[in-house]
């Protein structure tokens, strides 16, 4: 019997969350194509009739779940101004809950390393994914020139991942916690610490020149 179009669609998406999870939790190497295929009740068969390769379907899993997170994130960003969505953006990044939930958290923080590793497929929706990312975030940096807005972008979000890694990595829960702190601490120094001082400056201007 025929699958509708309706029907394939949300197949093809149910594998591309599964994989996300499972490759998230377990690396994409550790992470074998039975697993998947009993993760979403498919056979082999119904699995690479939507994609020809392990390949293939890691790097469509790398873009999908990519632009869940910047989905989820402009989301947040439609309702409040620039500073306080990416305050918020960075404090549940940083959250425990985040660390501990690695097979549904952030693909860039749980992955980076291995998908060095991985063939050019992989590699290149990665960097095309994360480019979309940086170019997202530097939206909500402060006033100032495109070229520092982006270089902004990526010095905090690099701070963000690379937070979020060592938290995950150390066995000492203290440690772990200072290390989320920390970084939020940081990032919200920088992003408030580096708004426009347009309206300051004219009222000084206004007063030297009365």
């Amino acid at each position: 019997m025929r699958v509708s179009k309706e029907k394939a669609a949300r197949n093809r998406e149910q594998i591309l969350s599964s994989a996300a999870h499972l490759f998230r939790e377990n690396g994409i190497d550790a992470t074998g194509v039975d697993s998947i295929t009993e993760a979403v009740g498919l056979t082999h068969g119904g699995l690479y009739s939507h994609f020809d390769s392990k390949q293939t379907m890691a790097a469509e899993a790398v873009r999908f779940a990519l632009a869940r997170s910047r989905r989820r994130w402009r989301r947040t960003a439609e309702s409040k101004a620039r500073d306080e969505a990416f305050a918020e953006i960075a404090r549940d990044y940083l959250s425990r809950e985040h660390r501990d939930a690695r097979g549904n958290g952030c693909l860039v923080a749980a992955l980076s390393c291995e998908i060095a590793r991985q063939p050019p497929a992989v590699r290149r929706a990665f960097t095309q994914e994360l480019k979309g990312v940086l170019e997202f975030l530097s939206h909500l940096m402060p006033d100032g020139i495109v070229a520092r807005r982006r270089e902004d972008a990526i010095g905090m979000f690099a701070c963000m991942v690379g937070a979020l890694i060592l938290a995950r990595a150390v066995n000492d829960e203290a440690l772990s916690r200072r290390i989320l702190k920390a970084a939020e601490k940081r990032l919200d120094k920088v992003a408030t610490g580096r708004r426009p001082v347009r309206r300051r400056a004219s009222a000084t201007r206004v007063r030297a020149s009365a």
